[in-house]
């Protein structure tokens, strides 16, 4: 199979349609990494009200030169609320959290794509993005 050439349209280059349901099936499940920068975190220390060492105590974790946000051992975010399934910091989560689902695993394919739709509910709903906007969000973040 031939690589696609960058005069090729990306499959999805009349865009796709998602919507945050803000269900939370996103910040669950297998144990994992939601990547932070200094930034990040100094932006979720505010928003919980913490200075940024204590927040870096208590919710982020060192992997190798990396940090990442703490996780519970079910493999769900720290700021899950298990209750409501609603994300405690929301307005400040960190890009990993803001680029979803336009993520380059997600977007490799048309079945790569459907895979995720069936645990989104989001996904293939809600308002049409256009290729400009998908691929400025997985210029954020490539995972």
């Amino acid at each position: 199979m031939s690589q696609q050439s960058s005069s090729e349209k990306p499959w999805y280059h009349e865009g796709l349609r998602f919507k945050c349901t803000q269900c939370g099936d996103c910040c669950t499940g297998a144990p994992g990494f939601v990547w932070v920068n200094k930034q990040e975190i100094a932006d979720l220390a505010a928003t919980v009200k913490m200075d940024v060492a204590a927040f870096e105590r208590q919710y982020v974790r060192d992997i190798g030169i990396r940090k990442s946000l703490k996780e519970y051992e079910n493999g769900d975010c720290v700021f899950l609320d298990p209750q409501t399934r609603g994300c405690g910091v929301y307005q400040a989560r960190p890009r990993q959290c803001r680029t979803w689902p336009f993520w380059d695993s997600n977007l490799a394919s048309p079945e790569s794509w459907a895979q995720t739709a069936e645990v989104c509910p989001g996904c293939d709903k809600g308002k049409l993005h256009s290729i400009e906007h998908i691929d400025e969000q997985r210029s954020k973040l490539r995972l």
